[in-house]
């Protein structure tokens, strides 16, 4: 599950930039010049410049309902049969929750301009996403990590590079935070690095329901013994922002993009990735069956795509952009926050997020209800 190519931003961004070339150019259809698009997307991920820029060009009203979960996606959407929006934004590895529901429709990549964003991550949904052989019902749209932040005004790492285990550890106790499924799971990274977990577990736990009782009934426990050291659970980007500047929170575990986007302000916020990897996710696009507003749909993408816009993007969210060239309109601070957030071989060693059946969310809710209340 442990990424170990060499790879850097730019490889990230602008990897087999042949076979870019070589694609196919996309049909543009008339843009929809009038009409509004509904959106449910992660907070944190669309700024007033984009939204004014966008609604200026096309006359398309963006309607942008914000979410803090993927569970809160997959739930909406299958209480209203995949009814009430037009776009929605899941992450990569919930492929598996989201084929059964059978409330998406699949892309018409001739209206898409596919030769703008990277091919490794349009694989994604043309693989994991093509669901009963249709067609790829998933687009990327933002990337990014999710690991270590801190107020490095307050407190510095051992070494060269933070752990998961810092989050947990008596010296920050009462002044840490992290959100509940994740934050175990960092847990459980930790604990085998330290070996109080056999090598490997975590990701094992993905194969079955057996096996992952068994690997997150020892990572509960382990949690809930240490659960009176975690100050905050967070839920959505600006809970991590005032976790660490109003809340007394030093150390987090959390996206990249929230304490960036500090960092970039001038905050005494420092990201990186930790010593046991820093977990990799593609946040992306879907088109839900019952949506109203195709046409504007394939021009806000087309907006979206366009290298110029979600270079200036990156500088408000923190995140990473999947479109070719996008870093080049980004700011200096973005370029030297990325290096100081991945230093090393940090980039080789990304954990990519593993993609999550039905079976294994269901399970997960029960151990993290049982650390919650404990």
């Amino acid at each position: 599950m442990t990424v170990k190519t060499s790879i850097s931003r730019r490889t990230v961004l602008k990897s087999a930039g042949a076979a870019a070339l070589a694609a196919p150019l996309y049909t543009k259809s008339a843009l929809a010049s009038s009409g509004e698009i509904n959106i449910m997307m992660w907070s944190g991920y669309m700024s007033e410049d984009f939204v004014s820029g966008f609604e200026t060009e096309t006359g398309i009203k963006i309607n942008y309902t914000s979410t803090g979960s993927n569970e809160e996606m997959i739930n909406k959407m299958k209480a209203t049969k995949g009814q009430g929006f037009d776009l929605i934004t899941p992450t990569n590895n919930r492929s598996l929750q989201w084929e059964p529901l059978d409330v998406l429709q699949p892309f018409d990549m001739s209206r898409v301009n596919t030769a703008a964003v990277n091919p490794a991550m349009l694989k994604v949904g043309e693989t994991a996403w093509n669901f009963g052989g249709k067609g790829a019902h998933w687009l990327p749209h933002m990337w990014g990590t999710e690991g270590i932040a801190y107020r490095a005004d307050k407190w510095l790492p051992e070494g060269d590079a933070p752990s998961y285990g810092d989050v947990w550890s008596e010296e920050n106790a009462g002044k840490t935070m992290g959100r509940a499924h994740s934050m175990m799971l960092g847990a459980g990274l930790y604990m085998e690095r330290i070996g109080e977990m056999e090598a490997g577990s975590v990701w094992a736990a993905y194969e079955d329901e057996a096996t992952m009782r068994q690997v997150w009934g020892q990572i509960t426990d382990w949690c809930i013994a240490r659960k009176d050291r975690i100050k905050l659970i967070w839920n959505d980007a600006d809970t991590q922002k005032n976790g660490l500047l109003n809340d007394g929170v030093v150390v987090g575990q959390t996206w990249d993009g929230p304490p960036l986007a500090l960092k970039t302000a001038g905050e005494p916020v420092h990201y990186q990735a930790p010593i046991e990897g820093a977990m990799a996710w593609v946040d992306g696009l879907v088109l839900p069956a019952g949506a109203k507003n195709v046409d504007q749909v394939y021009a806000f993408i087309d907006y979206a795509y366009r290298k110029e816009i979600a270079g200036k993007e990156i500088d408000f969210h923190g995140y990473n952009s999947p479109v070719l060239g996008a870093d080049a309109y980004a700011g200096d601070s973005y370029k030297k926050n990325f290096a100081e957030a991945y230093p090393g071989d940090s980039l080789a060693n990304l954990n990519a997020w593993p993609a999550e059946a039905p079976w294994y969310a269901d399970v997960r809710t029960e151990f993290v209800n049982k650390f919650k209340s404990a």
